[in-house]
């Protein structure tokens, strides 16, 4: 499932396998790079549901040549970007309520005090 790259290590010969001995060597693992038109059936995906499960995920996996694991993966990622943004867009509402809300207090108390004040002079 994993594409994996040659080795990462020390050894400036050239390229380790993992059989080599000479220190230990790290495999390192591709990114996946989706294609712009994977990329948006993907996402309209995920607008229909956040969890995507066996045959469903098998199936979609086929259509777009990819991996079970790489919809997968990719899936989890979105979901954690998902939660991000709502959170970010949950506190940005909390903080503008509380800098609106004694800004229209204050507005409120103006207005009243304009209307007194028009009461007066008439």
């Amino acid at each position: 499932g994993l594409e994996l790259s040659h080795c990462v290590g020390a050894n400036s010969l050239g390229p380790a396998g993992p059989w080599r001995s000479g220190g230990p060597c790290k495999m390192k693992r591709v990114r996946t790079v989706f294609k712009p038109e994977q990329l948006e059936r993907l996402e309209q995906e995920f607008l229909k549901q956040q969890y995507m499960v066996g045959t469903e995920r098998v199936d979609l996996a086929a259509t777009l040549h990819l991996t079970e694991t790489q919809v997968k993966v990719w899936f989890q990622n979105r979901r954690i970007k998902w939660r991000k943004q709502s959170m970010e867009q949950k506190a940005a509402k909390l903080s503008q309520f509380r800098v609106i809300q004694p800004a229209s207090a204050d507005s409120t108390d103006s207005k009243d005090q304009e209307e007194d004040t028009v009461d007066v002079e008439l």
